[in-house]
This record gives structure tokens, C-alpha cells and sequence, in this order.
């Protein structure tokens, strides 16, 4: 077959799917602003396209994302049709419509089969919006109806798609009904051989510290470090885990920007907010033993993950992180908050331990239980990787799962439904 992906930043989500299928013998090509020039990668041809007009001024806020997205959908258009000139037609279109890219596909090839991954469903209540009150939202009382607007896209899109696929029945679970009877449940896959325990690992946090097993370590990870995750929280726990845990070395994953909700005020960040707000709280002696180490090389990541004693995960009820999941792998005891995506994976004292996403001193304390209790640590990690084997795994459970989703959709009658 004849198969297109369409994802701003290739390979996303599609980074096992798209070279697996290669491997079947099916020609991949990839549709992306990821790359200024065409290339390849792992046997799929990657084309660029560009954004081909700038975002109009004076409109409706609420219409602004709308906009972006329509700007996409007409750049990403363009590129296809010129695709399809130079006699390339799809079988299969896979995309995620997350940023508006495949919105007209349909129109340029009416005959193929178009599977869509459903990431999220904008919701006014029981979601994300509105879940923190320290960070309001941004239309007050008139969220709801911004929401509304917002999620145009996903009803763009609903007519195109013949089958989706998303990561986790909560994600699954936030779109109509309509929706959910077309979207298969398969995650993206964990690779578990390579995201294992490890007696060995080590990570140097500064020129002088390396810490290993060994050492009484906590970690906490976000892409940027900012409300979404539960960083504010978890900062603000802080100053008392140090003071109860006088061995404790804390390590900080993330950048310093913001990938979900609001940015931090002009001229700081939601990291530097933070800091200022609980320094004043920390000895000089304790807050030597806190790291924030930036960004980390994957391999760099993983021996954190494998090395740390207790790690701490905190999310509003949105999208769930790869980097629980890989924890999970590595077989460490988890803290986590009580939230919709978090439950799927953590029953509380099972795989791991959880705490509502507010309570500061629930969190430190749940922390120092893990930390005083190596039995109790063991088995709620020995769990927490059997299920990741058991569900999760990319080679046997998911890549599997994700490869007849295509076969599936291969076989779907074109076209989808009307709105």
C-alpha cells in the first residue's frame, strides 16, 4: 500500500508505526514542517511543507485558534496537491489532526482510507479547564463557549476519518460518543527491554556528584516545567520533604517553557515563580541537595528513572505522559496524583500510591513511607513494570495492536460520515 502520514513534527506518534510498516513492504511518506527539505528517515520519505500565509490580525480571540489551524489545513492542502500531481496517491492517510493538517485532505484524495489519532476532547467541565482555581480560565465564565470554538477542529475533522486510534480510554473518553465508536484504544508502546531496571545506573547532576542506587534519590519530571504537571505543587512540598529527608537528592526534569496552559508572565517562567516562592523556606544546605538538570539525553533520562527510589508524578486530568509509563517500566515506586488518566495505570497501593493533586503534605508523606519502606518500594515497582509488560509493551502488545488498526482501516469504505 500506498501510505501517508501527516504530523507537524513527524515522526510524533507515529515513530514505531511509519518504520514498521516500511518493513511490511508498504511505500510511507510523510507530510511534515519538521524538516525544510526533503529527506529520509528509516525508509520513510519525508516532505516538507510550509506555512503559506500569516495568522490574520483584529479577529475574535476565540477564533484565533481556529485560525492557526485553517492556515495549516490550506498550507498542508497544497503540499498534497502537489503530491498528487508528481502521481502519488494514498491508500491509507494517517494523521493526527491535532493542529488542523488534515482538514482538507478529503478533498484531494476522496478514494482513500483516512485514520485519524484522537489526542484530546476539549471539555468545560471535568477536565483540564478549570481543574486549578489558583490559575483561572481564560474566558472566566464564558470558557465553555471558547471551548465550543475550540473544538471546531476535532468537528472538522470528525467527518473525515474512518477509523482513529487513541493512546488511553481516558484520552478516548473525553470525545462524544459519535466519536468514540469509531476510536480504537491502543497506546504508542513502551519499549521495555530498553526502559528496565538497572542495578548500574548513574547520572552526574553536577561536576561533583554522581548519583547512583546507592543514594536516597527523588525525581520529578515534566517536558517544561509548569502548573499542567503538578510542578507548583510539588515545588511547594518541597522545603518539607528536605527537611524530613536530610539524604534525600531531589532531581528536577524539565525546561524552562511551557507546553500546555497558560505561559508564565511576561519576562519569567513558571520554574523561576516557584523557586522564588519556596527558597526562602530552604536552608542553603538543603537546597544543595535539589538539581534541576534541564532537558535530558534519553539514555541519560532512563538511568534517572532506573536509579531514583521514589518519583513523583503530578497531572490535571489531560493528556497522560510517556514518561509515567516509562517509570512504570523501570520498575521505580511511584507517587502520583488522583486523577482520571493517573488511575488508569495507578491503583493506589498496587502500582503505586496516590494522593489528591492538592495535598501537599499527603504528597510528602507518601513519599517518606516509600522512602523509609524498601519492601514496600519493591513490590509496588515489581507490579507497576508487570503491567506495563502485561499492556503496554511496544514489541509485543502495541506495535502489534497499532499494525492491524491499519489493516483495519485498509479495508474501511472511504468517504466517513456526514457532520
Amino acid at each position: 500500500m500506498n501510505i501517508l502520514f501527516i504530523h507537524q513534527n513527524f515522526p510524533g506518534q507515529f515513530k514505531h508505526l511509519a518504520p514498521a510498516l516500511v518493513a511490511q513492504g508498504h511505500q510511507c511518506v510523510a507530510l511534515t514542517l519538521r524538516v525544510q527539505e526533503p529527506t529520509q528517515w528509516q525508509g520513510v520519505q519525508v516532505l516538507p511543507y510550509k506555512i503559506q500565509r500569516k495568522q490574520g490580525g483584529g479577529m475574535h480571540p476565540w477564533l484565533q485558534d481556529l485560525d492557526t489551524k485553517v492556515i495549516r489545513a490550506e498550507s498542508c492542502m497544497l503540499a498534497a496537491l502537489d503530491l498528487k500531481k508528481r502521481g502519488f496517491m494514498p491508500d491509507v492517510i494517517v494523521a493526527h489532526p491535532g493542529w488542523g493538517e488534515a482538514m482538507f485532505l478529503r478533498d484531494v484524495w476522496p478514494d482513500a482510507r483516512i485514520g485519524l489519532y484522537y489526542e484530546l476532547y476539549y471539555q468545560a467541565e471535568a477536565g483540564d479547564i478549570g481543574f486549578d482555581p489558583e490559575f483561572p480560565n481564560p474566558a472566566g465564565p464564558f470558557d465553555p463557549l471558547r471551548l465550543r470554538l475550540k473544538n471546531l477542529n476535532n468537528a472538522l475533522h470528525y467527518p473525515l476519518g474512518d477509523l482513529g486510534i487513541s493512546p488511553t480510554r481516558y484520552q478516548a473518553s473525553t470525545f462524544p460518543q459519535k466519536y468514540q465508536d469509531r476510536i480504537e484504544v491502543i497506546h504508542d508502546g513502551i519499549n521495555t527491554k530498553q526502559a528496565a531496571p538497572s542495578a548500574a545506573a548513574s547520572l552526574k547532576v553536577s561536576d561533583t556528584l554522581t548519583l547512583t542506587r546507592a543514594d536516597e534519590v527523588v525525581s520529578f519530571v515534566n517536558r517544561n516545567l509548569e502548573p499542567y504537571r503538578g510542578y507548583h505543587v510539588f515545588m511547594r512540598a518541597l522545603p518539607q520533604l528536605l527537611k524530613q529527608r536530610p539524604n534525600a537528592q531531589v532531581v528536577i526534569v524539565g525546561g524552562d517553557g511551557h507546553s500546555y496552559g497558560a505561559a508564565a508572565p511576561k519576562g519569567t517562567t513558571w520554574k523561576q515563580i516557584f523557586i522564588d516562592e519556596v527558597r526562602p523556606q530552604i536552608s542553603d544546605a538543603d537546597w544543595a541537595r535539589v538539581h534541576f538538570v534541564g532537558k535530558l539525553p534519553y539514555n541519560e533520562f532512563l538511568s534517572l528513572l532506573q536509579l531514583t527510589r521514589v518519583h513523583i508524578y503530578l497531572t490535571y486530568p489531560f493528556v497522560l505522559s510517556w514518561s509515567l509509563l516509562e517509570t512504570m517500566s523501570t520498575g521505580a515506586a511511584i507517587v502520583a496524583s488522583d486523577t482520571a488518566p493517573v488511575r488508569e495505570v495507578i491503583a493506589h497501593d498496587q502500582t503505586g500510591r496516590l494522593v489528591d493533586f492538592f495535598d501537599q503534605e499527603a504528597l510528602v508523606s507518601e513519599v517518606c513511607t516509600l522512602l523509609e519502606d524498601e519492601t514496600l518500594r519493591d513490590r509496588l515497582g515489581a507490579a507497576a513494570r508487570a503491567l506495563i509488560n502485561a499492556d503496554y509493551d511496544l514489541a509485543t502488545v502495541c506495535l502489534p495492536r497499532q499494525l492491524e488498526w491499519i489493516a483495519q482501516l485498509a479495508k474501511k469504505k472511504p468517504g466517513g460520515t456526514e457532520l
